[in-house]
């Protein structure tokens, strides 16, 4: 938490230093990160580590019932992804990722890599180990990561109010404690379960639909009817009659 605030206020300090001296906000070079530091700037054609990399953090802007791939190709999907992200948070929407875009990510990650307003550990109230799942260790926390980022662009959507996580990853035993679905993504690491809160359930399944998540069950489907849930299955699949989904 304390960590947290430390990163808010040097934001807060690097915008109005920049309203101030009418450089840091708009020119000037990226800063280093604790995280991942870019050491270039990406644009249509580029690739690489530091493409998926990007990638990552702009999962949760592709579009209506789209999917941004993480591929390490800078193509069209990317330049389309980059620029709603840019023109979220008031940058310059040009497609091309520079010290700007980068320092905006820098403000909204924390040093382990997650974004600032959700956790490994919201993600997982399962296991400190993130094993005994339908995958590796290493591949269920990466899908969780993804998904994280994907919520960070919904929650911004949906005016930075928060978004209450209920369940993530799940080891077999503990979807079995739960009583879920012997296929469950929960097991894959890449579900999220919304509680009601900040927003209705079915306000967030309806603005899950733009942030990248082919799994939508919500209101009106078969258990479901006390939360919202999204993960990253193979093929589309929404269903919250309720909500009209």
């Amino acid at each position: 938490m304390l960590r947290r605030i430390a990163r808010l206020i040097a934001a807060f300090v690097m915008i109005t230093s920049g309203v101030v001296v009418g450089t840091v906000a708009t020119t000037g070079t990226a800063h280093a990160d604790g995280c991942y530091t870019w050491s270039r700037t990406l644009s249509q054609g580029a690739s690489g580590s530091d493409v998926s990399q990007l990638q990552i953090r702009l999962g949760g802007y592709p579009g209506y019932g789209s999917v941004l791939a993480v591929d390490g190709s800078f193509g069209p999907a990317t330049a389309a992804a980059l620029k709603r992200f840019q023109s979220a948070y008031g940058l310059v929407a040009d497609g091309v990722a520079g010290p700007n875009t980068y320092n905006k990510l820098y403000a909204l990650q924390d040093d382990d890599c997650t974004p600032i307003h959700f956790s490994y550990s919201e993600l997982n109230q399962c296991n400190s180990t993130w094993s005994g799942g339908a995958v590796s260790a290493a591949t269920a926390k990466s899908n969780a990561l993804r998904t994280m980022w994907k919520l960070e662009a919904m929650r911004h959507a949906l005016g930075d109010a928060p978004i209450r996580v209920t369940s993530g990853f799940r080891s077999y035993s503990c979807n079995s404690a739960v009583g879920g679905s012997s296929s469950s993504r929960h097991l894959y690491g890449d579900a999220a379960d919304l509680g009601a809160g900040s927003h209705s359930l079915c306000t967030m399944a309806k603005q899950a639909r733009y942030h990248g998540f082919r799994g939508i069950l919500g209101p009106g489907y078969p258990d479901h009817n006390d939360h919202t849930h999204v993960d990253h299955r193979s093929s589309q699949y929404w269903s919250a009659p309720s909500c009209g989904v």
